[in-house]
């Protein structure tokens, strides 16, 4: 399964499987409703200033595998070694709000 970033799509490894990860309006309003306070721009500008958290990541991640069609909660996540770790996932999440958020190439 490929993942396609014209589509906002991010590949991200749990426990040797490959998931597609993107992030839908659903999963950002859910992910809006997750975060409690605050909105997705804070998210943005937490990322974008290197102030975001382990919180942020994973709400991040659950809302874009959730968008991929993954139907697991972030307590799914607690034992599930994710492919290049901590970083990887950091990485994953930022790509997420970059694609979700990014023109498509000639507009």
């Amino acid at each position: 399964m490929m993942a396609n970033p014209w589509a906002g799509e991010v590949a991200l490894v749990l426990d040797g499987q490959r998931h597609v990860c993107k992030l839908t309006l659903g999963a950002l309003a859910e992910l809006e409703e997750a975060m409690e306070a605050g909105s997705v721009i804070d998210l943005v500008q937490r990322f974008e200033g290197g102030g975001y958290s382990t919180r942020d990541v994973l709400a991040l991640i659950v809302a874009g595998l959730r968008g991929g069609g993954w139907d697991g909660q972030a307590a799914d996540l607690r034992t599930v070694e994710i492919g290049g770790g901590l970083v990887e996932a950091a990485r994953v999440a930022a790509l997420l709000l970059t694609r979700a958020f990014a023109l498509p190439p000639g507009a």
